[in-house]
C-alpha cells in the first residue's frame, strides 16, 4: 500500500477516499494494527487499473503494471464520451417520489 500511495504521491486520506474506505482504516493498516480484508484489497485493484492482483496478494511481479496502466490510459482516451459526460451539467427531466400505499406522484419539468 505504502508504495502505491508514493507511486501516486497520496496522502492516507485521499487513498481512501479513492477506494472508499475510512481513512482510520488505512492508519490502522499502515501501523500494522490490522491486516487488510480481501474487500479491501479488491477496492485498490478496482481503483487502479495498474495493480495487478498476484502482487497485491503475495507481492509476486512488477508493480506499476505499464501494460495494464497505458491500456487503462488509451481506453479512456478511445472513450471520450465518459469523461465530457461527467462534466457537463445536467438537468432534471422528471422526479418520481413512491408513497408507501402504493401511489405515486409524478413530476415532469416542463
Amino acid at each position: 500500500m505504502k508504495t502505491i500511495l508514493n507511486h501516486h504521491e497520496l496522502s492516507s486520506a485521499s487513498f481512501a477516499d479513492l477506494i472508499h474506505v475510512q481513512r482510520s482504516s488505512i492508519s490502522h493498516l499502515l501501523n500494522g494494527r490490522n491486516k487488510p480484508s480481501l474487500e479491501f484489497i479488491m477496492k485498490i485493484n478496482e481503483a487502479f487499473k495498474e495493480v495487478e492482483l498476484q502482487w497485491l496478494l503475495y507481492g509476486e511481479g512488477i508493480y506499476p503494471n505499464e501494460d495494464l496502466e497505458n491500456n487503462s490510459k488509451s481506453k479512456e482516451q478511445s472513450d471520450g464520451n465518459t469523461i465530457k459526460k461527467s462534466t457537463q451539467k445536467k438537468n432534471v427531466e422528471r422526479i418520481v417520489i413512491f408513497y408507501t400505499d402504493g401511489t405515486f406522484k409524478n413530476y415532469v419539468e416542463q
